[in-house]
């Protein structure tokens, strides 16, 4: 990362320690240490303006008076805690850190209105930096969105390298030239493009990626539908079926006409046998003969 700090900044050790903890980051950035803007009340002193690819991001440097180790309880009511004690912070009596940063990005971006610029969102931090040796966490607590309190060290960088790359999610959006313009209507000056170039920051932003038209996926056919259609099917030819055969009945019985009714039937079930041709034969006894 790119460190710009004026020759006439008079650094606490804090910021000492976090300019140490910056420049020793590989990540894509510009940070301008002890920045000083002109307010209509005089100069105020800003800890540092971070520029990254993604957004801006204000910082209050903030160290401690002596070494203290533990969990950190962030609170805007009431002290901050460091284990089980108050945390002894170099700060001015009854100064609260969150209001102190909040006030920083008011002062960054009423400068930015009076040179008629619009950087976007200004998110802001507050950077605790322990003493050598001490240990702190956890390592970030978020007091509202765009608002967090981070804790940075050369010894343990990795915590305020991931906060520094993610703190505005989304697309790139400050290139060089972009960057370029802000430092000038904030400070009045720029870095060199070469200088910004080797910190990282690209000419133009990268195309975004083309949308790939997907083929509609093909849709599985419902069995209870397929089944449910093929029943309806086989009703509707039996009942054509059904149909057709009542249809050959009628017209079968139309062509025909009445029935012919039928001859009455003979008086005797037997046959007459008809007379013998020669003379009977009588038999001894044998009546009429």
């Amino acid at each position: 990362m790119l460190v710009k700090v004026d020759d006439r900044a008079e650094l606490s050790v804090a910021e000492r320690e976090f300019v140490e903890c910056l420049r020793a980051l590989p990540s894509t950035g510009l940070a301008i240490v002890d920045l000083r803007i002109g307010t209509q009340r005089g100069t105020r002193q800003i800890g540092a303006v971070i520029w990254t690819p993604q957004g801006i991001l204000v910082v209050e440097v903030i160290g401690f008076r002596r070494k203290q180790s533990g969990m950190l309880t962030v609170s805007t009511e009431r002290p901050w805690r460091v284990g089980e004690e108050d945390a002894d912070l170099v700060v001015e009596f009854g100064a609260d850190p969150v209001r102190a940063v909040e006030s920083a990005v008011r002062e960054v971006q009423l400068t930015f209105d009076r040179a008629t610029y619009d950087p976007g969102q200004l998110c802001g931090a507050v950077v605790l930096v322990p003493l050598r040796g001490a240990v702190v966490r956890p390592a970030r607590e978020t007091v509202r969105p765009g608002l967090d309190v981070v804790v940075g060290n050369v010894a343990e960088p990795t915590e305020l390298r991931i906060f520094l790359e993610n703190f505005a999610p989304g697309p790139p959006r400050w290139t060089l030239g972009r960057v370029c313009a802000a430092t000038r209507a904030l400070t009045g000056w720029a870095p060199e493009r070469r200088e910004l170039i080797a910190a990282g920051f690209d000419d133009k932003l990268p195309e975004p990626p083309k949308a790939s038209r997907k083929r509609p996926a093909l849709r599985r056919p419902d069995s209870r539908r397929v089944h449910d259609a093929i029943g309806w099917s086989v009703l509707a030819v039996a009942v054509v079926g059904v149909l057709v055969v009542l249809a050959a009945i009628a017209g079968s019985l139309l062509a025909d006409g009445p029935a012919a009714e039928p001859a009455a039937p003979s008086s005797s079930s037997e046959p007459v046998a008809p007379p013998p041709a020669g003379p009977t034969a009588c038999w001894p006894l044998q009546p009429d003969c």
